[in-house]
C-alpha cells in the first residue's frame, strides 16, 4: 500500500511504499477514503510539540473508509460498509484504568508503548489496521462527501466534554477558546444539543462575529483582551443570564488568568469542563477552596470522550442536527501530504477542514 510516512521528526513526511496490514482476530482492516489533517500537525511532526510518537509511523489520526477484512469474531460489521476509525485505542487488560493511544498520533505513557507499538500507523495511508470496537458504521453516504465527514473527529471531542459536564437544552454555555478547531465545532455541538445560549469567547473578533452570524441570535460573541476582571465582565454581559457552565479549550500558549476569566463567571452549582492544552505553570488554576465549595462548582477536566458518543454524534449528523456543509473542505491526494499540512497550518478556523483523500 502507498502511505505517507514520517521517518523522522523534523523532515517532511515521505510518500513510500509499505506491506499491507495483515489481518488479525479482533481487528479490521480499512480502505482509508478520507482523512483529517489537523492544524498543528506541523508542530507534531517537527517535534516541537514533543508528542510521544515513535519513527517511522505513518501518522493520522482516525479517518473515513471502507471495510475491507473482518476479523473472525465480528458480528455484524461487513466488506464495503462506510466507517468511522476512532483513534482513541484502549487497552483491554485493565478496565478501571486503560493505557491509552491515539493510533498514529501518540502514546499517553511509557506504559501504552506496546500498545502503540502494535497499532502505530495510522490514516495517511491506503489501508489502516484498527481493534473492532474502534470501527463504527455511519451509513451509505456518496465518496464525494467523505471528506466532510472527517469532521467528526472535530466534533466528538467538544460532544465529550460538553456530556462529561451534563449540558441540558436551554442551558447557558461560554465556550473559551470558540475561535479554535475544538472551540468552534463545541458551539456548533452545544447549540445541537439545545443550550438556550452559547457565549463564544475569544480574541480574534473577526471569527467571533462569523460565528454569531452562522449560528443565530443564541451565539453571543464576547471578544477577549487579556485582562482578567474585563474579560469577565463581558462575558457575564454577553450571556445576559447566570452561566450553567464553561467549557475550555484554550491552547496551550494561553495562561492560567484566561482560563479564570471564564470560569469565576459561573453561577452557583456551575460546571467548569477543562479540555485544553495548558502546560506547566500556565496550568496551575487559582481556584480558591472557599469559593469552589460555597459555591457548589464542579471543575472536571476531560481527554476525549466516551466510546458511546460516537453512535450518538452520527445520529445527530444524520438527524440534520449539525450539517457538516459548514465545513470548509480542501482535500489534497496522499501524494501532496506535505501541502496538507501546510495547508492546515494556514487555514486553523473553527470551520476548515483540510483533508488527505488516499483514495485519489
Amino acid at each position: 500500500m502507498k502511505a505517507a510516512v514520517l521517518n523522522e521528526f523534523g523532515r517532511p513526511l515521505d510518500i513510500q511504499a509499505l506491506p499491507d496490514p495483515v489481518l488479525g482476530t479482533g481487528e479490521v482492516i480499512v480502505d482509508i477514503v478520507a482523512a483529517g489533517v489537523t492544524s498543528y500537525a506541523a508542530n507534531v511532526f517537527n517535534g516541537s510539540r514533543a508528542y510521544l510518537l515513535e519513527t517511522p509511523v505513518v501518522p493520522g489520526a482516525g479517518g473515513i473508509g471502507r471495510v475491507r477484512a473482518t476479523g473472525p469474531d465480528a458480528t455484524k460489521l461487513k466488506a464495503g460498509q462506510w466507517v468511522y476509525c476512532e483513534p482513541t485505542i484502549r487497552a483491554r487488560d485493565d478496565v478501571f484504568n486503560p493505557e491509552t493511544i491515539l493510533q498514529g498520533w501518540t502514546y499517553r505513557t511509557p506504559a501504552a508503548l506496546p500498545l502503540h507499538q502494535f497499532y502505530h500507523h495510522g490514516s495517511f495511508a491506503e489501508q489502516m489496521l484498527v481493534p473492532t470496537e474502534n470501527i463504527t458504521p455511519i451509513g451509505e453516504i456518496d465518496a464525494g462527501e467523505a471528506g466532510r465527514w472527517t469532521a467528526m473527529g472535530r466534533l466528538l471531542v467538544p460532544y465529550g466534554g460538553l456530556l462529561a459536564g451534563g449540558l441540558r437544552a436551554g442551558e447557558v454555555l461560554v465556550v473559551n477558546g470558540a475561535t479554535g478547531g475544538f472551540g468552534g465545532a463545541g458551539v456548533a455541538v452545544a447549540l445541537a444539543m439545545g443550550a438556550g445560549r452559547v457565549v463564544a469567547a475569544g480574541r480574534n473578533a473577526q471569527t467571533l462575529e462569523d460565528l454569531a452570524r452562522i449560528y443565530g441570535p443564541r451565539v453571543r460573541p464576547a471578544r477577549m483582551t487579556g485582562d482578567e476582571a474585563a474579560d469577565r465582565a463581558t462575558i457575564v454581559e454577553a450571556a445576559g443570564t447566570p452561566i450553567d457552565m464553561v467549557l475550555d479549550f484554550l491552547p496551550r500558549e494561553a495562561a492560567a488568568h484566561q482560563v479564570m476569566a471564564a470560569a469565576l463567571a459561573v453561577r452557583h452549582g456551575g460546571r467548569i469542563i477543562l479540555m485544553g492544552g495548558l502546560r506547566g505553570q500556565s496550568g496551575a488554576l487559582p481556584f480558591d477552596y472557599n469559593w469552589l465549595m460555597h459555591n457548589d462548582v464542579t471543575v472536571r477536566g476531560k481527554w476525549m470522550y466516551e466510546r458511546e458518543a460516537i453512535p450518538r454524534m452520527i445520529q445527530m449528523i444524520r438527524g440534520g442536527l449539525i450539517d457538516l456543509v459548514q465545513f470548509e473542505m480542501a482535500e489534497f491526494p496522499l501524494d501532496d501530504a506535505n501541502a496538507a499540512i501546510a495547508h492546515a497550518a494556514a487555514n486553523a478556523g473553527p470551520r476548515q477542514l483540510t483533508v488527505l483523500r488516499p483514495d485519489r
